[in-house]
């Protein structure tokens, strides 16, 4: 099957590829797609409702199969201060990435590490019947800390990255070989149960 993964960021389009290597799919992004593509404000209150959100403008626009996914950031043991899809948005201002480290790290050191985790959700649109969503643990990254003092290493647009430690070891996520977000199997067990009752 032939499949529009909703993003232009070739980066996701090359993760993806390699996580559902195994089933019967090709996958195409917006960029090989003739015609506008759509704005779609992600205007819902968490992830799921902005992957719905951009899978039905997609499928709309394009008239096949699309999938998008969205992410939020989530704080086990600080719940009520997790962000969710508004990450950069505190206050009503869209933060800088510098100011992203001085809040966020400011957070941890007032309540000391912030047990973390990058919560996925996806919303694949076969047709008008056919629309299945997840938005759950399994297709969601391993749990983390962001830390108050950060890392001196900063990659643009990646600012959290800088405050992030792994739970296992304490040892900040720049310093170690293990990638912060590894290889996700539960994106290929969502496809292979959906196209499975088709």
């Amino acid at each position: 099957m032939k499949i529009l993964y909703g993003t232009t960021n070739p980066a996701k389009l090359s993760s993806m590829r390699e996580w559902l290597s195994g089933l019967d799919i090709e996958l195409v992004s917006l960029n090989d797609m003739d015609g506008d593509i759509p704005d779609v404000p992600e205007t819902g209150d968490t992830p799921l409702e902005n992957a719905e959100l951009k899978a039905r403008a997609y499928y709309k626009a394009f008239g096949m199969p699309v999938f998008s996914c969205d992410s939020g950031l989530y704080f086990d043991n600080l719940p009520e201060y997790s962000p969710k899809v508004h990450v950069r948005n505190v206050g009503g201002r869209c933060l800088t990435d510098d100011e992203m480290i001085e809040y966020y790290g400011g957070l941890a050191a007032t309540h000391g590490d912030i047990i973390a985790r990058y919560r996925n959700a996806i919303c694949f649109v076969i047709d008008e019947q056919h629309i299945y969503t997840e938005f759950s643990d399994d297709i969601s990254w391993e749990p983390f800390l962001i830390t108050a003092v950060p890392h001196p290493k900063r990659v643009e647009g990646y600012p959290l990255d800088s405050l992030s430690k792994y739970i296992e070891n304490g040892e900040y996520c720049y310093d170690s070989e293990k990638p912060l977000y590894e290889e996700n199997n539960g994106f290929a067990r969502f496809f292979a149960e959906v196209l499975g009752k088709l």
